[in-house]
């Protein structure tokens, strides 16, 4: 669910804090005194509320509470601490310097976690209220069912053009190339053997492609060449496919998968996820009361300066109307 973290992202620095804190105190005290000067909360808050990092922090809390409020219930803290202890792990050691680098300390991940959770659960439903069988035939076309494949990953292209060559020679063993070349720790040992269909989000598009378009037994024509997004680092992959299953005629007979397929897409729709976020705040009753955060809810919910503005013309247009119409009365008399 990329599209809704990324709604919800933005580092909790300690200034971003305290700017939320002043907005939330209802007394102008003074914050900070020194010789001849004072500085109050209002002050501080004046200065501050246009600040980007105060604002993600507002539009965070606002969607923390408006999705604990409505489905607070649909996620158990079992399942945040899972995800925390998820993350802890994938990064090791590394893990506290990350929090700390973000703003964020132990509790306030799992607040973002839970947070996240949430909007996830609010867009799968949203999203399976909307399924029909056209859906399901659009995902069952572009579904290709489990394939068992032979790839061999190298760093370099020169040396990934010398192992296709080895590997199309006739009589030559693929899975031994796999074993004396591949980078791949995962697979190398197995002769590069890995199973996958089209919703695998382990290997890389370009190499799905290219197996699903081979015949069992065939080896590929050419290297394939991926590059990671997160390390903008080129590999290069050398395949082979050992076996594909045959697809059904029937979407029926995939319908679980391809549900998880089609709620899996809403969660990266951020148009999709945006209306739910939308139709969460209008039914909390969201108002903004500071035209400084017009624009940060302005796709969610209407501030009051934008209400009292459309108010106001609608009561000119009246005004208008009432005039013409004595003025039209006056001259017939």
């Amino acid at each position: 669910m990329k599209q809704t973290k990324k709604i919800l992202a933005g580092a909790v620095t300690l200034f971003a804090a305290v700017t939320l804190a002043a907005c939330s105190n209802a007394a102008d005290k003074d914050i900070i005194t020194m010789k001849g000067n004072t500085i109050t909360v209002s002050e501080f808050y004046e200065k501050v509320k246009t600040n980007s990092q105060a604002q993600q922090v507002l539009l965070s809390m606002v969607i923390s509470n408006v999705f604990e409020n409505q489905y607070g219930d649909k996620v158990s803290a079992e399942e945040v601490n899972k995800e925390y202890d998820k993350k802890a792990e994938q990064l090791g050691a590394s893990f506290n310097a990350a929090l700390s680098s973000a703003g964020l300390t132990e509790e306030s991940y799992k607040e973002q976690i839970r947070t996240n959770k949430l909007v996830e659960y609010a867009v799968k439903q949203a999203a399976e209220k909307e399924l029909t069988d056209e859906n399901y035939k659009a995902a069952y076309d572009a579904y290709t069912p489990e394939v068992t494949a032979r790839v061999i990953k190298l760093a370099d292209e020169a040396k990934a053009k010398e192992v296709l060559a080895a590997a199309q020679a006739e009589g030559a063993d693929f899975a031994q190339l796999a074993k004396d070349n591949s980078t791949d720790t995962t697979t190398k040992d197995n002769g590069g053997e890995v199973k996958f269909d089209s919703t695998s989000t382990t290997v890389p598009e370009e190499v799905q492609k290219a197996v699903f378009a081979l015949d069992a037994g065939q080896v590929g024509a050419s290297v394939i060449s991926s590059v990671d997004m997160k390390t903008y680092t080129t590999s290069y992959y050398v395949v082979k496919l050992d076996a594909k299953s045959e697809k059904s005629a029937k979407w029926e007979d995939y319908k679980d998968k391809l549900k998880e397929i089609i709620l899996a897409q809403k969660q990266r729709d951020s148009s999709f996820v945006a209306t739910v976020l939308k139709e969460a705040l209008q039914k909390a009753n969201v108002k903004v009361k500071d035209s400084a955060f017009q624009n940060l809810l302005s796709q969610y919910v209407t501030t009051e300066e934008s209400s009292s503005s459309s108010t106001k013309s609608s009561s000119s247009s009246t005004e208008s109307s009432s005039s013409t119409t004595e003025s039209s009365s006056s001259s017939g008399q």
